[in-house]
């Protein structure tokens, strides 16, 4: 008898390790625990069956809606733009940083940069470009000065105080760094006007101008080697017109000048150089400065320079050529002093003496007569009359205005060239 709880299902005896055939939950009835309490416990679990064919095709909607591939580029696109542009920054920083690249730049570039070829003519660059190659350095005896090509077999302008010095050791630089050997043609040191002739030939001459037609404000360029430096020019305006001046050493030649006078800076050196307009025409020699300083060597520019007005350096030049000497012009009259008539109130040229049939006496001029006015220009003293009489050419008609006792009288005088 039995209470049941280890009853068993009467089985036939088979063999061990082998499962009783018939239904599945008795498949392992011996090592059931609820039927057998004392066997270990066993889970079992089926396998899949094994397909022997392939996988069934997905099943795909004719009617969905396909997906653009664009967006997908577009964002691929957008990603590689990003990471070049990133990574180019990234090394640009890390190059400047390393002292790999340029370094800093300070200031905006210029957006184009013209050429110097390409300077109009009328510029000041391109009339210094028009006028260098006629200037050339002249070079006396350790001295050094400038002067000007006035035709292409070599003949050159230059103050006569340049040349004065010459022993015959005489030579020319020209703007390009050539040189060639010069001589003295002839010379009016009276007038500061020297001829030399170059050996060479095929040269630049200069452009002519007409002194005669400039006036106080115009434009001018100063050309020579001031103080040594070939090449240079500098820029001004014309600052007055026939500015006397008396000048010359104690015991020297006394010159005389009715100047062109200037703000271009001009030092010593400059001396015989061209000074030329805006065209580049020469109107005048670079030959006189004014300075503070109270020697020659402490002398220089501070915008006072004066130069010979070219219509009466061309005439003296083409005299000295044709002739070997200049011709001067005159009144045929002396003056008192160069340096004056005495006070304010007697201001002008007095005549001292006047020349027999000379041109002043053919007038009606007379000793102790006070020219006041030459050609419409004031007169202050004895100066001013011979360096305005110097700038005419002979044979010219001059009005002047004079005094004697208290009358003022007007008289027209043909002025002459000098005996002599």
């Amino acid at each position: 008898m039995t209470d049941g709880w280890n009853w068993r299902q009467p089985q036939p005896p088979t063999p061990s390790g082998q499962s009783t055939a018939g239904s599945p939950w008795w498949s392992d009835a011996l090592a059931d625990p609820w039927r057998d309490p004392y066997a270990p416990t066993a889970v079992v679990v089926p396998t899949a069956p094994v397909s022997t064919g392939p996988p069934p095709e997905p099943v795909v909607d004719p009617d969905a809606p396909r997906r653009s591939l664009t967006p997908i580029l577009l964002i691929c696109l957008v990603t590689a733009l990003l990471a070049g542009g990133l990574g180019g920054t990234l090394g640009y920083v890390f190059a400047v940083r390393g002292g790999v690249g340029p370094g800093t730049t300070l200031g905006a570039q210029p957006a184009t940069v013209p050429s110097a070829v390409n300077r109009a003519p009328d510029s000041l660059a391109g009339v210094a470009k028009q006028v260098l190659p006629s200037v050339v350095t002249v070079r006396v005896t350790g001295a050094i000065g400038s002067g000007f090509i006035i035709s292409t077999d070599g003949y050159v302008i230059t103050n006569d105080h340049v040349v004065e010095g010459a022993n015959g050791a005489m030579s020319v630089a020209f703007s390009d760094g050539s040189t060639a050997s010069a001589s003295v043609v002839g010379r009016d040191p009276e007038s500061d006007i020297a001829v030399i002739k170059v050996a060479k030939s095929g040269l630049t001459p200069i452009k002519f101008g007409n002194s005669d037609q400039i006036a106080v404000g115009d434009p001018v360029l100063a050309f020579g080697s001031p103080l040594a430096l070939a090449n240079t020019v500098t820029a001004g305006i014309v600052s007055a017109l026939d500015r006397t001046i008396q000048a010359g050493d104690p015991g020297g030649t006394t010159r005389y000048y009715a100047a062109i006078q200037t703000d271009a800076a001009v030092n010593q050196g400059n001396s015989g150089g061209p000074l030329v307009d805006a065209a580049g025409q020469v109107i005048g020699v670079n030959s006189v400065i004014r300075s503070v300083g109270a020697t020659d060597t402490e002398a220089g520019n501070i915008g006072l320079a004066f130069a010979i007005p070219f219509n009466q350096a061309r005439r003296i030049a083409e005299d000295i050529i044709d002739t070997g000497k200049a011709r001067r012009t005159v009144i045929g009259a002396e003056v008192v002093s160069a340096g004056g008539s005495g006070t304010t109130s007697t201001a002008g040229a007095r005549l001292r003496s006047v020349e027999p049939a000379g041109p002043a006496a053919t007038a009606g001029l007379k000793a102790g007569d006070v020219i006041t006015k030459l050609d419409g220009h004031i007169l202050e003293d004895g100066t001013d009359l011979i360096a305005l009489v110097r700038k005419y050419a002979p044979e010219t008609v001059v009005s002047i205005e004079y005094r004697r006792g208290t009358r003022t009288l007007t008289a027209s005088v043909t002025l002459a060239a000098d005996a002599k």
